[in-house]
């Protein structure tokens, strides 16, 4: 018997460590994409007068790279709290669509566990975990592993970024202009086919008309959900019949 209990032991430990190494290793990709990005926003974040512990606050709470980007601009342009809060929520609605499809193979896990995991669901970790859940290796602990190591990345690259802001110039390096590309840049990246560039399009020219007229930042909530609105009914147009659909 306690031959059984300590080979027990030994299994619980290697099967642990197996996660915590099969996590760590899905999740590294992600991590090298974060510290730039992360570097970057602390930085900004630096310029928009925001301390290493406000960055690390809004890094731990928030967590999402579009959002506090957009954040972090706003707050350079005087925006207001509500105004903030409105657009990232916005930004963040595919967060929801997310976590349903990760529902459908988690169904019946601890509740606690999911709670956990689901506050640092992120697009690349929403993707890693999606297609390793297709294996039945795959579990909870690694999707863990998985969400947490690309979370401590970000909040490290992120407060690092606030620490060495304060050693760069504001024109340094273009960062007068270094918010505009990174802003550049996440759109180029999630343009996927002509439905997204006619969505970007959209949400373009609504910004700038409404700007025009509506004073404050409230331009960029009625831009973000008219935009996304417009741009899910064409997208539903665009379905046929059969379930093909044109290019997305």
């Amino acid at each position: 018997m306690e031959l059984s209990s300590k080979q027990n032991q030994v299994m619980t430990f290697d099967t642990l460590k197996d996660d915590l190494l099969s996590g760590f290793w899905a999740a590294w990709p992600i991590c090298l994409g974060y510290v730039p990005l992360g570097l970057t926003l602390g930085v900004l974040g630096q310029k928009a007068g925001l301390s290493p512990v406000e960055m690390a606050v809004m890094s731990l709470f928030v967590f999402a790279g579009s959002s506090q980007f957009i954040a972090v601009a706003m707050i350079m342009g005087n925006a207001s709290h509500m105004a903030i809060i409105m657009t990232t929520f916005v930004v963040n609605l595919r967060h929801l669509l997310m976590s349903s499809s990760l529902s459908l193979v988690l169904r019946g896990k601890n509740r606690v566990a999911l709670t956990i995991f689901s506050h640092t669901i992120t697009d690349e970790s929403f993707v890693i975990n999606s297609e390793k859940f297709k294996q039945r290796s795959w579990n909870l602990r690694r999707a863990v592993v998985v969400n947490y190591t690309a979370y401590a990345s970000w909040v490290i690259s992120t407060v690092t970024g606030t620490y060495s802001g304060r050693f760069i110039s504001e024109n340094a390096f273009g960062m007068d202009y270094a918010m505009t590309a990174m802003f550049i840049c996440l759109l180029v990246m999630q343009l996927n086919g002509r439905i997204h560039v006619v969505t970007g399009l959209i949400s373009g020219v609504i910004a700038v008309g409404t700007a025009l007229y509506l004073p404050g930042n409230w331009y960029i909530i009625i831009a973000s959900v008219l935009a996304a609105t417009l741009g899910s009914i064409i997208r539903t147009k665009s379905i046929k019949p059969e379930g093909h659909h044109h290019d997305e």
